[in-house]
């Protein structure tokens, strides 16, 4: 949707793998913009967990002045969060930046929750229809994708993963087959996608880096915090990566090595799979103007404000 005069609405997007940087030149943009930021990050949303999920609190601070970051701290641990949950929250963060005559500055590794935004998918708050799951209990996981696919494009292969997720599919195909006219919760955005890239070797030592620092600085002692508030270890596998790997390592599991080891590979494959979704993003014809994270912070927020000046005449 669009207002009245069918305007799209500026909105600009940072984004990039895990440590590349882009909080901070988010935070520094959004200073020169006069702005605020609305994260994209499916784990920053959960309080407590920070050192973990990346929440660099000091990148936030350009000078004396404290930038406002929207869409983390917003949940409790355990909590579900759906993409939809994430839609109607953005909506509202978006709605109170863009309301002061500023343009919002999206900023994130969470390429589904950028799409999702960019393109307005039309999500809906599904509801649990216990008389169709009825009528499923006794058909095969093949018949089940069969009239899932005879609904549907299969968009996202994970949704056909385990029995749950395809009925859950399902059930949501059914019930916007029988809903077709409503709308998206988002307005049309004239988007400007910029990403940060930095060589994979240069990318790997960032990344390596980063992990033998937070574990020197506390990250076991947040985990360790978070079982001690009663978050089960479940929650905490679910969260993956770092939650993942010190959690198996609390619980006697694996080894300290085991566990450093084994949380650096699969940091190393989360990164691989951002840029593979953001190519994917590409494919699909969302232009990202491809900063080098080798260029330094300093040039690349001047490239960003001339693309910015370019596309809406904004100093």
């Amino acid at each position: 949707m669009s207002d009245s005069n069918g305007k799209n609405y500026p909105l600009l997007v940072i984004l990039g793998p895990t440590a590349s940087g882009k909080t901070r030149l988010a935070a520094l943009v959004a200073h020169r913009l006069g702005s605020e930021i609305i994260s994209a990050d499916s784990r920053q949303v959960y309080r407590r967990m920070n050192m973990g999920t990346g929440k660099d609190y000091d990148d936030y601070l350009v000078g004396s002045t404290r930038i406002p970051v929207h869409l983390i701290d917003i949940r409790e641990p355990g909590e579900k969060y759906t993409l939809f949950d994430y839609q109607r929250d953005f909506l509202a963060a978006w709605t109170g930046i863009a309301s002061g005559g500023s343009i919002p500055v999206v900023c994130g590794g969470t390429g589904l929750y950028i799409e999702s935004v960019i393109r307005n998918y039309r999500l809906l708050n599904v509801p649990v229809n216990q008389e169709l799951r009825k009528q499923w209990e006794n058909k095969s996981d093949q018949e089940l994708a069969g009239m899932l696919a005879a609904i549907t494009p299969l968009h996202n292969k994970t949704d056909i993963e385990t029995r749950k997720r395809l009925i859950r599919a399902l059930e949501i195909a059914v019930y916007q087959q029988k809903h077709p006219d409503i709308p998206g919760l988002l307005p049309s955005f004239d988007s400007l996608v910029t990403g940060i890239l930095y060589e994979r070797i240069n990318e790997r030592r960032r990344i390596t880096e980063r992990l033998e620092r937070r574990l020197r600085e506390g990250m076991i002692a947040e985990v360790e915090q978070l079982l001690r508030d009663g978050i089960s270890p479940d929650d905490l596998l679910y969260y993956g990566l770092e939650y993942k790997w010190i959690t198996l390592y609390l619980l006697g599991r694996i080894s300290y090595d085991e566990m450093f080891q084994k949380l650096m590979v699969a940091i190393h494959q989360f990164a691989k799979r951002q840029r593979t979704y953001f190519r994917r993003m590409e494919r699909n014809g969302i232009k990202i103007h491809w900063l080098r994270g080798e260029d330094g912070t300093e040039k690349n927020l001047q490239k960003i404000l001339e693309l910015v000046q370019k596309k809406w005449g904004i100093q």
